[in-house]
């Protein structure tokens, strides 16, 4: 009852309700009183985005899985809920149990880029938790961090107690076991961060104090602790040992990447110069094809997506694609379930591959040449030429995909005006094979980023163009790219500017975090919230200045991750920034010799590349085989049956938006195992028909949707109950019956409500005078226009009950406009609706006109 109060006290007044909501199919609600061991898992940013992260999911499920440990999840609020939660004096609490973060034993921040580092700051001040590790006390939470940004963690190190380098599926649990065996023993925190250093990857910054000279360079970097000189990035000899989201979580709200995700592989070893996850993700691992087979089935059974996606570095590069890809196709197509690649590259895709990807929708489209010339791509080791380019450009085009995106940076080393030039000259040369295609119009997205020397790659010593050069360089290319059928795209600049910045910054930047938080800097990697005039601000009140740590580095400079070990020796970077000067290529160690980066020792730390003989075959035999043009052509056609599906919204999960229950409607079906027929066009969905949408916060006991289905149920109850085990909480279908087909296009709905704050005198005396008039009108402001509507006429019943509720029907007639329970009391009593947005509206019945 307690949690209710507390959603209803929040949920009504924010913006997408949903991202706070919890109760996801397959989450995980433990009871915290039977677990000895609580953790929290944070992704710094917004649901939707923190919801796309495997990494968090993946340690979810492992810490779950031992029986002693709970861990929930929590994600960076918006501005309205934390203006909300602050307003109210009330923490930031674990979507499961809605539990106060600064209850648990440790709490793990991913830190996945590093716009989102003010973030953090927000989640650790809503939770109640001092900012800094050095003013918490004993009983606090462990902090720890991991994720890509953690091999120079520098600039968040004060607001950490620990951070692991590294791979995390066997190093979280032995935190886990760690941090609880030192509880239980009741050991001061100094003494569980000395445990904590014991274990391979985990950085305690606390034993490291970097010593700086005058012109903001570091002179050294102290060891303060017994704790070794140099942490080494923790790697996962094999893949195969973990069970990989066989369960995965199943968002309730949309989110950016709303899709069944299978890592195939983890590394890459292609060698781009610029590239930091190239470095701190090696060795290549490679999944078996079985292996990625059962779990998109097992995946595709327990979550209820309609898209596969086939996840790594480099998908192209798997070496088992050929054959993987077509198995999958013929397992999922039927199903309406589409496999896409997200990060393929120029001359892995072959028109094979491509004859695979569109058989049920085609996915997007994007190929990343990086730079324009063939002599940048040299000095990148991008190791692809414009024919490649070129090529697959025209295989797509043939296949039928209409739009493309390539993607370029513009100030990587050695850039001159005629890369800039190359970059448009390659896109009209795209563009023209597109127009050759025929078909109707192609449309070519350019995406322009600008590049960010990252730590642990060649580049690190480069420097990064200023704001005003990167300006420059789009503005060329604005002006020399044809504006029919080309889109030019750039990331901010300014974004770019941070970016950089924090990417290679050090912890004089912790000041200037905390100093430009106090002043409103939210959400940075968020156009709409980014303001980097706060950043300049608070740079000068920190006697910092931010294009400094934009300049080039000396060779032998001590950086301020030197003390992080990626694994890769600094020897091979090196060598590897001189041959990009030369513009030497270094070949892929996965099909060629050892490059001796100095990560492997061929006994536990070793490429794992799945290398079949029949590869070649494999290829061949699909290249005959002709994939069918219409998979769906079983469900397309052919007969329909009609059944109307009965079920409530109690609950918070009438906080979802009626697009969101669409969504999750799909999901049941598909777990339940429930063939529909699906519409036919580019985007086949499943023909489901949903009665009129109800209005966000409102309960119902009576909802519907009719199936259209390509054959009779066996049974009504057994469906029925198939249907309930896969309900997310809140969601109980009530009946099924057969229907004919139609929506009923005019209907009364009958309403209970009660208001909170209660109904005064005055409130009652409108009621009754509003049941006198003929004609009653509230004004609607859409898009900035004010829209007149008289709702008199969908009233036809309005009464106060004995215990105060209101009962109220409402006339809604589809494709016009119709008023909304707390809308047309908000307008009959002369209230804000605002003031109303806690109130309970139950919708109890609907019948036909």
């Amino acid at each position: 009852m307690k949690q209710i109060f507390e959603q209803r006290e929040t949920l009504p007044f924010v913006n997408k309700p949903g991202r706070y909501l919890g109760h996801e199919y397959n989450s995980i609600v433990k009871i915290w009183e039977e677990t000895t061991m609580h953790c929290a898992l944070i992704f710094p940013d917004l649901y939707e985005i923190g919801m796309s992260h495997q990494g968090l999911q993946i340690l979810y499920h492992i810490l779950n899985n031992e029986e002693n440990v709970l861990a929930e999840r929590c994600y960076c609020p918006a501005r309205d809920m934390e203006e909300l939660l602050r307003s109210r004096n009330l923490p930031l609490c674990s979507l499961e149990n809605n539990r106060p973060l600064k209850d648990f034993d440790l709490i793990g921040i991913t830190l996945p880029y590093e716009l989102c580092y003010t973030n953090i700051l927000t989640i650790l001040d809503l939770a109640m938790i001092p900012l800094r590790a050095s003013e918490r006390s004993e009983e606090m939470p462990i902090i720890l961090g991991g994720g890509s940004c953690s091999l120079n963690p520098e600039p968040v190190a004060d607001f950490f107690d620990a951070i692991l380098l590294g791979d995390g599926e066997e190093a979280i649990l032995e935190i886990a076991n760690s941090v609880q065996k030192s509880r239980k023993e009741n050991l001061p925190r100094a003494t569980i961060l000395e445990k904590l250093a014991t274990i391979p990857g985990v950085y305690i910054p606390s034993h490291f104090k970097p010593v700086y000279n005058e012109d903001g360079t570091i002179q050294e970097i102290q060891v303060i602790s017994p704790a070794s000189c140099t942490i080494t990035r923790r790697v996962l000899s094999d893949l195969s040992q973990f069970d990989h989201l066989l369960h995965p979580l199943v968002p309730n709200s949309k989110i950016v990447h709303d899709r069944l995700g299978i890592e195939v592989a983890r590394g890459c070893t292609r060698g781009c110069r610029f590239c930091q996850a190239g470095i701190t993700y090696r060795p290549v691992r490679e999944r078996t094809p079985e292996q990625i087979f059962t779990l998109a089935q097992q995946g595709i059974s327990n979550s209820g997506f309609n898209e596969l996606a086939l996840l790594s570095l480099s998908t192209g590069d798997y070496s088992c694609l050929s054959s993987a890809l077509p198995q999958l196709m013929n397992q999922f197509a039927d199903e309406a379930i589409s496999v896409s690649m997200p990060s393929m590259r120029v001359g892995t895709l072959t028109q094979n591959l491509m004859d695979q990807i569109k058989r049920v929708r085609k996915t997007g489209f994007t190929l990343a040449p990086e730079a324009g010339s063939e002599r940048l791509r040299r000095v990148i080791n991008k190791g692809i030429t414009e024919e490649d380019l070129l090529t697959t450009s025209r295989d797509a085009f043939e296949l039928g995909w209409k739009v493309m995106k390539l993607y370029f940076m513009i100030g990587l080393p050695t850039e001159t005006e005629e890369d800039i030039d190359a970059i448009a000259e390659l896109v009209k040369k795209t563009k023209q094979i597109g127009n050759q295609a025929g078909g109707g119009r192609q449309q070519i997205n350019v995406s322009i980023g600008t590049f960010v020397p990252k730590p642990h790659t060649p580049f690190q010593w480069d420097a990064q163009i200023p704001t005003d050069a990167s300006r420059g360089k789009i503005s060329r290319l604005k002006k020399i790219l044809p504006r029919k059928g080309i889109n030019l795209k750039w990331h901010d600049p300014e974004q770019s500017l941070l970016e950089g910045v924090f990417s290679r910054g050090d912890r004089r930047l912790a000041n200037l975090l905390e100093t430009v938080w106090t002043k409103g800097a939210r959400l940075d990697g968020w156009s709409d919230y980014f303001d980097l005039s706060k950043w300049q601000e608070a740079a000068a009140e920190c006697s910092l200045v931010l294009d400094n740590f934009l300049r080039k580095r000396n060779l032998d400079e001590i950086l301020p991750w030197q003390h992080l070990n990626s694994g890769v020796d600094l020897s091979f970077l090196k060598q590897e920034l001189d041959k990009a000067h030369q513009e030497i290529y270094t070949p892929d160690c996965r099909y060629h010799a050892c490059q001796k980066c100095g990560l492997c020792d061929f006994k536990t730390i070793k490429p794992i590349v799945i290398d079949r003989k029949q590869e070649k075959e494999d290829e061949n035999l699909i290249s005959r085989e002709k994939p069918p043009q219409s998979p769906l052509q079983g469900t397309l056609q052919g007969q329909h049956f009609y059944y109307t599906v009965t079920y409530s919204r109690l609950g918070d999960i009438c906080y979802l938006g009626h697009l969101e229950i669409i969504q999750i409607v799909f999901r049941i079906l598909r777990r339940a195992q429930i063939k529909t027929n699906f519409s036919q066009g580019f985007n086949p969905s499943p023909k489901v028909s949903f009665g009129p949408a109800l209005p966000v916060g409102t309960q119902s006991m009576t909802e519907y949707f009719i199936m259209d289905l390509p054959a009779p149920l066996e049974s009504l109850e057994e469906t029925m109950a198939r249907m309930n085990r896969q309900m997310p909480p809140g969601l109980e279908v009530l009946e099924i019956n057969l229907s004919n087909g139609k929506v009923p296009q005019e209907v009364v709905s009958s309403y209970r409500i009660t208001l909170h704050p209660g109904l005064s005198a005055n409130d009652l005396t409108l009621i009754k005078a509003f049941l006198t008039t003929e004609h009653f009108t509230l004004n609607r402001t859409r898009k900035g226009k004010i829209k007149e509507i008289d709702f008199r006429p969908m009233i036809p019943e309005i009464s106060v009950l004995d215990d105060g509720t209101i009962a109220l029907d409402i006339i809604s007639k589809a494709s016009q406009a119709g008023v909304k329970p707390l809308e047309a009391i908000a307008a009959i009593i002369g209230k804000d609706q605002a003031e109303l947005l806690a109130s309970v509206v139950m919708k109890i019945s609907w019948k036909k006109l």
